[in-house]
């Protein structure tokens, strides 16, 4: 129920913020990863499923040597299916929950929860944003708007319904009071087209517990979320982050993670210091009839023990995985090949939300 954070009055949303809640690093420690198993055609067709679901397995197994795995599962005929596929992969069952919860797609980070944390009080709550599948391109997704709600009743949380459109993907947290983001994603028509920026800020203060909103332009090229900045610039620390960077001119990208490195440059933290930026290289193009894909090592994701890359077949893998085991000195760095799960528009960041521990 949602009821804690609303005025006894007023029945008005107290907004996460002024209760001392906020959404935490991605680094801050885990209860579990959340998943959507994939089952239909949505992102990958039948045959490519069958292609994908290695990597997808490895990734899971990974994910639980150092916590629990949550998965939605659409259905009991689902459920049964993932159960004989992990059994079969060889993962740890007693770090893997399946739950009934019915999906329409895969992508979790963007449809699940956003688990905010009050470590004063020792308390959590989930917010309840809005999920029309990237501006109504995939219907239907009534499903997947209804699992926030789902996994805060399984879990006993408190939740709160801002009641605008809020992708996980579209943000990226510091844990220290910033996020970015991308005008070309939040500030797109297809989400919330009645809210200014200045609005949409109030809400990520508001309801992500942050005092500072730093904005990039632009995305990557075939990102169909319309630039989510998991695919550009993500943070690895309190005050730095790592950059999509592509050298070469004739790159279709290359132009906009040129402007997003100028972006980047001129920004400064709440400390007043500014940031740190780290290249991360660009994968060679990885294309599909046609169609080049959004392929970027910078959709990693950080589990309690791990950062889970994804890896596309090429030379610049190794580099890629060397830069991130720099960075993140406390855990280890495993590569998974992603060339197969990329074709569903998207890889491990876009499949993945954190669920931290207070």
């Amino acid at each position: 129920m949602n009821t804690e954070f609303r005025h006894e009055e007023t029945d008005e949303i107290i907004p996460p913020a002024r209760q001392g809640f906020y959404f935490p690093a991605e680094w801050h420690p885990h209860v579990a990863t959340w998943l959507s198993w994939p089952h239909t055609e949505a992102s990958w067709t039948r045959e490519r499923q069958e292609l994908m679901f290695p990597a997808y397995l490895e990734f899971i197994k990974t994910i639980a040597r150092s916590e629990q795995v949550c998965i939605n599962a659409h259905n009991e005929t689902v459920m049964q299916t993932a159960r004989m596929r992990l059994l079969m992969a060889g993962a740890d069952m007693e770090r893997i929950t399946l739950l009934p919860h019915a999906t329409n797609d895969s992508w979790c980070r963007d449809h699940g929860p956003a688990f905010l944390i009050n470590p004063d009080r020792k308390s959590r709550m989930i917010v309840n944003w809005g999920y029309n599948a990237w501006g109504g391109k995939y219907p239907p997704f009534d499903r997947d708007d209804l699992i926030p709600g789902a996994i805060a009743n399984y879990r006993g949380l408190p939740y709160v319904t801002p009641g605008i459109i809020m992708e996980g993907g579209s943000v990226e947290f510091n844990g220290a009071g910033t996020v970015l983001t991308s005008r070309a994603c939040l500030l797109n028509q297809n989400r919330n087209a009645h809210l200014t920026q200045d609005k949409i800020e109030r809400y990520l203060r508001d309801f992500y517990g942050v005092q500072q909103v730093l904005w990039v332009e632009e995305g990557i090229v075939g990102d169909d979320t319309d630039g989510h900045i998991d695919d550009t610039v993500r943070f690895v620390n309190e005050d730095t982050v790592v950059a999509a960077y592509e050298p070469n001119k004739s790159d279709d990208n290359y132009p906009f993670l040129q402007e997003i490195h100028h972006e980047l440059k001129s920004m400064r933290l709440l400390n007043g210091k500014p940031l740190n930026i780290i290249e991360l290289p660009m994968p060679d193009p990885v294309y599909s009839e046609g169609q080049r894909l959004p392929a970027s090592y910078a959709n990693f994701y950080i589990s309690n023990g791990h950062v889970l890359v994804p890896t596309f077949r090429c030379a610049k893998d190794q580099l890629a995985l060397d830069i991130l085991t720099q960075c993140f000195p406390g855990r280890e760095v495993v590569g998974i090949d992603s060339t197969e799960i990329i074709w569903g528009l998207g890889s491990f960041h876009c499949l993945s939300q954190q669920e931290p521990a207070v």
